[in-house]
């Protein structure tokens, strides 16, 4: 194998990819080591559900519960990641990281006193109470959770919803969504 422990079976991964599949694999390992859940989102969890590579991917998206944040930063920085600056407005609800030029977010999710699922300091955005799928999904040799693909979508027309200019890629995952939804 000498990848980290997984199999490389797609026939065109560029580097991008094969760099995010060995951090996804390292996260994936690292999380299970130390007793700490999380959820894909955005585009690695439609590749999940999928299983298979739909696109190369900026960066990897992933949701974590807010009191597991300042031992997931120490045991990711005990490993060689980085931890880069977020904008203000954020920092309650993320942590953004870098390794072997992969840019990962872990976003921070909590309950709120009446039981409904939030990001982090973000109570307006109430999250489905189906959101946190409790099944694995895998994609070339690595196991990971991810976020109903309702939410997925969900999110995708809120950010449209709130002004992000839309993109293709956005458009695209919309429809792959819609099909795996109608499938559900």
């Amino acid at each position: 194998m000498g990848n980290g422990g997984f199999k490389m079976t797609h026939p065109n991964l560029d580097g991008q990819t094969k760099s995010q599949l060995k951090v996804l694999n390292e996260i994936s390992t690292l999380s299970e080591k130390i007793g700490i859940e999380f959820w894909l989102r955005g585009g690695w969890a439609i590749d999940f559900l999928l299983g298979k590579i739909t696109r190369p991917h900026d960066d990897i998206d992933i949701i974590t519960w807010i009191k597991n944040r300042e031992r997931l930063e120490y045991e990711l920085l005990k490993v060689g990641y980085e931890l880069t600056p977020v904008k203000e407005e954020f920092r309650s609800r993320q942590s953004d990281f870098r390794k072997d030029h992969v840019e990962i977010t872990f976003g921070y999710i909590t309950y709120t006193e009446d039981g409904n699922l939030i990001m982090n300091g973000l109570p307006v955005w109430k999250w489905r109470s189906d959101s946190l799928l409790p099944q694995s999904f895998m994609l070339q040799g690595i196991s990971a959770h991810i976020l109903h693909p309702k939410q997925l979508l969900e999110e995708k027309e809120v950010y449209e919803q709130i002004g992000r200019t839309p993109r293709l890629k956005d458009a695209e995952s919309k429809k792959i969504l819609r099909r795996i939804i109608s499938k559900y």
